[in-house]
């Protein structure tokens, strides 16, 4: 059999970090560990039942068995739009400034390809996503990063950025609630960023990912909610987390009409969008009760109360998350992320992410996921405390 070497493109991608993890973690879990999985963002609960029933409903529906638009549904459209407006205030367009992606994880790898030409340069956090880099690889630009600081409330300092490099930028990647700092944005920060975009022409593009998780009773803030932000950036919101939704791969791209067209065109492309029946799913979760929103959001609450409460009783000194339902924890002295991460596997068993693996800034610190339930979070904790490092 002939064996077909990829393309350079496909060899320069950057290794798939989470994958390394699943991998190793499953190694311990065949060893006969029980192994608690603590590094993904794979959320837990199921999709609620009104969500699913819609779905099964338009599955019978020999309309849905056709080829739907090349762009999504209208209706689709519609629901984002009188999401964004019910929820943010904020007034979309729902035919030229929304578009339907193939889950947020296409929209963030995609939008690069739209916007940028080999060589050019994109603003990332640090630490931040790992996908962001797979995006800008393909596309063959160039990737600068943006360092994220406890100092500084992990929002990036755009006067740490030098005239000729925010001048030669031309898109900015961020993500708040942040993965995987778990850190907010503020209204005085997104102002703070579409003025340095307007002054840069630079094209923001904000990962909405964690939207509904904010804690502590504040809501997490919407790019678009700052005034002037459409004029120079989108918004992208996945339905994976807010609804459940991870396996459905079912997000919308929001906000500049020149880039949402460019989206649209490229997925001309590549796709005819879209399953109709997750379509007509995924409106009804955007259209109707919010109540298992709310559920979710409180019981990640409680599982962050317990897992800062009982990490903080056994001597570890940690901060709790404002938004997301990730908690990032500084590792103790002498070790690295990484050899912490493989301490924490292989003596208790419990599966957490290294910081390296989201960037050179996120040395020093790991992540842990709140999609376990209290029960799994508590075991942890005592494995943890079993371990005498505190």
């Amino acid at each position: 059999m002939n064996v077909f070497e990829p393309s350079d493109v496909l060899n320069a991608l950057p290794k798939q970090f989470f994958a390394a993890l699943v991998a190793k973690a499953s190694l311990v879990a065949a060893a006969g560990h029980d192994v608690i999985h603590l590094g993904q963002g794979n959320p837990d609960m199921p999709t609620p039942a009104h969500i699913v029933e819609a779905l099964q409903a338009a599955a019978a529906n020999p309309l849905n068995h056709r080829y739907p638009p090349f762009r999504g549904h209208s209706y689709l459209k519609e629901a984002a739009a009188s999401f964004y407006k019910r929820e943010y205030g904020v007034e979309l367009d729902p035919q030229q400034e929304i578009a339907i992606l193939f889950g947020g994880k296409t929209g963030l790898v995609e939008v690069v390809q739209c916007l940028l030409n080999p060589g050019d340069i994109a603003l990332v956090p640090d630490p931040g996503y790992p996908d962001y880099w797979s995006g800008i690889e393909l596309a063959r630009a160039v990737m600068e990063k943006m360092p994220l600081t406890a100092e500084h409330g992990f929002l990036p300092v755009y006067g740490d950025i030098s005239p000729e490099l925010a001048a030669k930028a031309k898109l900015m990647f961020l993500n708040y609630p942040n993965n995987p700092t778990g850190a907010v944005a503020t209204e005085d920060f997104f102002g703070q960023t579409v003025s340095f975009a307007a002054e840069h022409r630079i094209c923001v593009v904000h990962d909405f990912a964690y939207a509904a998780i904010g804690y502590d009773g504040q809501k997490p803030r919407s790019y678009l909610q700052t005034p002037g932000a459409k004029e120079n950036g989108i918004e992208i919101y996945t339905l994976s987390k807010t609804y459940n939704m991870a396996g459905w791969r079912v997000a919308f791209a929001a906000g500049n009409a020149s880039v949402i067209e460019s989206l649209n065109l490229l997925q001309d492309h590549m796709y005819v969008s879209l399953f109709g029946a997750v379509q007509e799913a995924a409106a009804a979760a955007l259209l109707g009760p919010q109540d298992a929103v709310r559920d979710n959001l409180d019981r990640y609450e409680s599982r962050r109360n317990l897992l800062i409460g009982g990490l903080r009783k056994i001597g570890w000194k940690v901060e709790a998350p404002k938004g997301s339902f990730f908690a990032w924890l500084p590792v103790p002295e002498g070790y690295t992320s990484q050899s912490f991460a493989d301490l924490l596997l292989e003596k208790a068993h419990v599966v957490v992410a290294p910081g390296i693996g989201f960037g050179a800034y996120g040395e020093g610190y790991v992540r842990v996921g709140l999609v376990s339930d209290e029960a799994r979070l508590a075991e942890a904790v005592e494995r943890i405390a079993g371990l005498k490092l505190f």
